[in-house]
C-alpha cells in the first residue's frame, strides 16, 4: 500500500508539471521594459541596435527661444543606439547613443544665409528609458564629455561656428503610439561663437517609429 501511495503521489506531481508546462520561465518573469513587435512581445536583447528617423512630416529644431520659431529647422535627422540594459518591467532600460545626425537644415536668423553643418559632439551618450508614468527619458553625458552640438552657419559676413552645450542631461518621453521618442524645448546654452549665434538653442524633435535593426524585419519597439 505504501508503494502504491508513493507512486500515486509521483504521478500527480508529474501531471501538475505537465499542466504547467505551457508557462515558460520568461513568461513567469513578465516582459522586459523594452519589447519588440508588440507590447509584452519578445524582449529586446542587450546589444541590439535601435534606430529611428524623424516622424513623417516632422522637423528637428534648434530655436532661439522655448516658444518661438526663429532659428534652425532640419527636415532630416536620425539616431542609432545600442541597448546596454533591459531589465524586467517595471524598471529603466539603458542605451548607448552612438550616432545622431541632422541634414537638410535651413535657418531664418537675420544675417544667416545657410546652415553648413550640425554635428553632435562627445558621443556616446547614455539614454535611460523608464516605464514609469509618462514614460520619461533622460539623455546624459558620459566620460566622453558633455552633451554638445556644433553648428556651422554661412552668413553675409562669412562662415561662423556656434557651439552649444547642455548644462547636464536633457529630458524626453517615449510613446507606444507610433513607437516614438521625443524631446521638447531642451536648452543648450551657447559656449562659444559670435553674437550672430543666439544665446541658447532649444532642441525639439520626435523620432519614430523606433525599430530594432538587429532583428529580421526591423520590428517596432514598445515600452512595458
Amino acid at each position: 500500500m505504501r508503494i502504491r501511495r508513493t507512486l500515486g503521489t509521483a504521478a500527480l506531481a508529474a501531471a501538475a508539471v505537465l499542466a504547467a508546462g505551457t508557462v515558460t520561465p520568461a513568461q513567469a518573469a513578465g516582459p522586459a521594459v523594452l519589447t519588440h513587435t508588440a507590447p509584452g512581445g519578445p524582449n529586446v536583447a542587450v546589444g541590439d541596435v535601435l534606430t529611428a528617423n524623424l516622424v513623417a512630416g516632422g522637423f528637428a529644431t534648434f530655436y532661439s527661444s522655448a516658444t518661438g520659431t526663429s532659428g534652425i529647422k532640419c527636415a532630416t535627422s536620425s539616431f542609432s543606439a545600442t541597448v546596454t540594459g533591459n531589465p524586467a518591467a517595471p524598471g529603466v532600460a539603458t542605451e548607448q547613443l552612438n550616432s545622431h545626425i541632422f541634414g537638410s537644415c535651413t535657418a531664418n536668423v537675420v544675417g544667416v544665409t545657410s546652415v553648413q553643418s550640425i554635428t553632435v559632439n562627445n558621443l556616446p551618450y547614455t539614454n535611460s528609458v523608464s516605464d514609469a508614468a509618462g514614460n520619461p527619458v533622460s539623455l546624459s553625458p558620459t566620460a566622453a564629455g558633455p552633451l554638445q552640438t556644433t553648428v556651422v552657419l554661412k552668413t553675409i559676413l562669412g562662415t561662423i561656428t556656434c557651439v552649444y552645450r547642455a548644462p547636464g542631461s536633457i529630458a524626453g518621453t517615449t510613446s507606444n503610439v507610433g513607437q516614438t521618442i521625443g524631446f521638447a524645448s531642451q536648452a543648450f546654452p551657447k559656449v562659444s561663437g559670435p553674437s550672430t549665434c543666439f544665446p541658447t538653442g532649444y532642441f525639439s524633435a520626435t523620432y519614430g517609429p523606433v525599430t530594432d535593426s538587429s532583428v529580421p524585419g526591423n520590428p517596432h519597439i514598445y515600452i512595458n
